[in-house]
């Protein structure tokens, strides 16, 4: 019996290998990556099952967009874009970047930078006191220290006044928060979502899939995006830290209803609910007569059918004629990213990365080291930011695109994390994003130093570190 048990699990174990070492050939981005997981599989089975159940998978086929299940929402959400639409032909560019994200470039916005924490807080809970009838929030981190009070309080100040309150959070970005938290805002009447009780990607069982997006939504009229989460160290009060360069959006208009789209989407995956009639979907009128600034909202993640943030970055910088200057905390790009930033500074072009000097994260950090001398030798600037740790993400082209929202230039944002990022075909809004930037360069270093020249725990582990770029 005990034999016939042992043979049993041994092969029910060589089945599932066998699964495993299938779907990662159907699965896989490239054949080098299929052969990997195939022999990882094959030769460590009891060690690599695990991993790859964990990390393997780079899609969630299950996923299901909450406003096309309600049709309701997408007439008004059609009606109002239509009203907005550019009246000249986009281009080429806008039209890739529509596809990707599903949602179309609208005229009828204001949008403006908020410069680090103090300034993108105090605008966000101003729009919170002014809320009559909905706040929709979501972070990837917050944090029960005195930021992440403060904003409880001001949540709860508009519940206790009518206004409906609904507050997300990813389950692992957020793994620290004490349940105190939440239970004060359910206390008050405002809708919190428990990521132990949610479906993927804001439930901790979904490791590998983090809803990566910092958003809040005031009567679908204003809205921010960007890089900020909610903690003190985002105001620049850690000490390891120190001042924290970060950038978020305030958006006024049609483009304020893209964002509550979005949401709703990651609200119908969460919890199974539709907020088909729980929210309004009306043109803001009174905002198209006043501003003119063409904006979309381009969200991305393992949910698309494509590699939607690599396709992104892909598309916005092959679209530059004269300029590409990202910000971006870590720098773990794929191939494709690779050679367009290489083929971009051979063509002349103007190519900048602004990366922090401060480490938060090891591997990535390190990482970045096995990519700079490639770049480098092609003629991109490489520079460090000096004046604390900068996280924004950041992107201007030539003089009339720029985009700011919560992607990194990494792996993990590219296909694995559900992420924001709001481009903004404006001239002047691309002048204060240039200048904005141009300020950052001054507290840059760039990078001249080869790997060879490195430190020995830098120029030997930078190719080690580049081993885990897929999910880093």
């Amino acid at each position: 019996m005990t034999s016939i048990l042992v043979t049993l699990a041994a092969v029910c174990g060589v089945a599932v290998v066998a699964s495993c070492v299938w779907h990662a050939i159907l699965s896989a981005r490239t054949p080098q990556g299929a052969v990997a997981w195939a022999v990882f599989l094959i030769s460590s089975p009891w060690l690599a099952m695990p991993v790859y159940l964990v990390i393997g998978r780079r899609k969630l086929q299950d996923y299901r967009a909450a406003w096309r299940q309600s049709q309701g929402a997408i007439t008004g959400f059609r009606l109002c874009h239509a009203a907005v639409e550019p009246a000249t032909p986009k281009q080429a560019t806008l039209v890739a970047l529509e596809r990707i994200g599903g949602l179309p470039f609208i005229g009828g916005n204001t949008v403006r930078l908020l410069v680090n924490g103090d300034e993108t807080f105090d605008a966000i809970c101003e729009a919170i006191d002014r809320a009559q009838d909905t706040i929709c929030l979501q972070f990837y981190i917050i944090r029960n220290d005195d930021l992440g009070r403060q904003v409880a309080t001001h949540l709860i100040r508009a519940a206790e006044r009518g206004v409906r309150v609904r507050v997300m959070y990813d389950g692992v970005g957020s793994q620290k928060l004490p349940e105190a938290w939440p239970q004060r805002l359910r206390d008050a009447g405002v809708k919190v979502l428990n990521p132990d009780q949610s479906r993927g990607p804001t439930s901790r069982l979904e490791i590998n899939f983090r809803n990566h997006r910092k958003t809040v939504i005031v009567d679908e009229k204003t809205a921010f995006v960007g890089g900020h989460n909610i903690g003190d160290e985002y105001l620049g009060l850690d000490p390891h830290f120190g001042h924290w360069r970060d950038t978020h959006l305030e958006l006024q208009g049609p483009i304020a209803m893209q964002a509550q789209t979005v949401f709703a989407e990651d609200w119908h995956w969460a919890c199974g609910e539709t907020l088909e009639t729980s929210l309004e979907w009306k043109a803001d009128t009174e905002n198209i007569a006043t501003a003119e600034t063409t904006a979309a909202l381009v969200p991305t993640g393992p949910g698309d059918p494509l590699d939607s943030g690599s396709l992104m970055f892909f598309a916005a910088i092959t679209a530059a004629t004269e300029r590409v200057w990202i910000a971006s905390p870590y720098f773990v790009p794929d191939t494709d990213i690779l050679s367009a930033l290489t083929a971009a500074a051979l063509a002349g072009k103007d190519v900048r990365l602004l990366l922090p000097s401060i480490i938060d994260h090891y591997l990535p950090w390190v990482a970045a080291h096995a990519y700079f001398d490639e770049i480098r030798a092609a003629g991109v600037k490489v520079y460090r930011y000096q004046g604390g740790f900068m996280h924004q993400k950041v992107i201007l082209i030539d003089n009339d695109l720029s985009a700011v929202g919560t992607a990194n230039l990494d792996n993990r944002s590219f296909r694995l994390n559900f992420e924001s990022m709001v481009f903004v075909a404006d001239k002047d809004f691309a002048n204060a994003v240039e200048c904005m930037l141009a300020a950052d360069l001054d507290n840059c270093e760039e990078v001249t130093r080869a790997l060879d020249e490195q430190p020995p725990v830098i120029r030997y582990g930078a190719p080690l570190a580049r081993l885990w770029a897929p999910i880093l």
